[in-house]
């Protein structure tokens, strides 16, 4: 067809943007939960949830996680290029760990300067002081090699670590597939009698989903690492209503 035959319409009319809040997260490549969780949380029509991932390897050991520090700025860059977002979100707890939180978030913030980073095990400690929570317990799907680092971040960031279980996995698409009953089981055992909450470790786990059932079984508060960095970037994002179905943390209301 000639193209100058092609009528032209009037300029439309256009939104400041397609939703009103953007929340960027920068997943790993064999990640199956995590652009889930944030789906199934995220209030439908009040941000958009837009993920970019990065490359890697299992086995999840220390070594492995630290390599992927190098691709963080490229990964971040490649969400909405030239556009701001209200928070952008690196979705790996250990290797958050192995990184550190201040490497992982000057990492993104090279990739998309001026954005507030959230990272999962920062999340978790931001949750527990608005929980008003210090003595914890902390189930991972880890190896113990793994685990360690996990449970020293808390510890020498002022938590009082009642218990700490692993299940000894190596591979974080396994992790994915641990079923929520086994999730839910390994919860009760792992929770110390004098523990004020339990932490979950790792977005690859669907631990997020069975947050409620945990929390009714042990009778306490749970965090995820999922649950923690929805919450936090919620926040961030200006979305600081209570959510229900989703634990007590996402039923908080703002300051409290």
């Amino acid at each position: 067809m000639d193209p100058t035959l092609i009528r032209v319409t009037p300029a439309p009319s256009l939104d400041e943007r397609p939703v009103p809040r953007r929340i960027g997260l920068v997943a790993l490549a064999t990640d199956h939960t995590s652009e889930r969780d944030f789906a199934r949380v995220v209030p439908t029509g009040e941000a958009g949830i837009y993920v970019a991932r990065i490359a890697y390897a299992n086995p999840t050991t220390p070594a492995n996680l630290r390599r992927m520090q190098p691709h963080l700025a490229d990964a971040a860059g490649l969400i909405l290029p030239d556009e701001p977002l209200d928070a952008l979100c690196y979705s790996c707890t250990s290797a958050s760990v192995a990184i550190g939180d201040e490497a992982v978030e000057a990492a993104l913030r090279e990739g998309k300067p001026g954005v507030p980073v959230v990272t999962p095990p920062a999340a978790a400690r931001a949750a527990f002081r608005a929980l008003g929570v210090r003595r914890i317990s902390l189930l991972t799907p880890y190896t113990r090699e793994t685990t360690a680092p996990m449970a020293d971040y808390f510890a020498d960031r002022g938590f009082e670590l009642c218990s700490v279980a692993c299940f000894g996995l190596e591979d974080d698409r396994v992790m994915a597939r641990v079923r929520p009953d086994a999730i839910v089981a390994a919860a009760v055992e792992a929770t110390a009698p004098d523990a004020e909450a339990l932490f979950i470790s790792c977005t690859a786990l669907r631990a997020a989903e069975v947050a409620e059932r945990v929390e009714a079984a042990i009778g306490r508060t749970v965090v995820t690492s999922n649950q923690a960095s929805v919450w936090r970037c919620l926040r961030l994002a200006g979305i600081d209503r209570p959510l229900a179905g989703h634990g007590r943390l996402l039923r908080l209301r703002a300051g409290g």
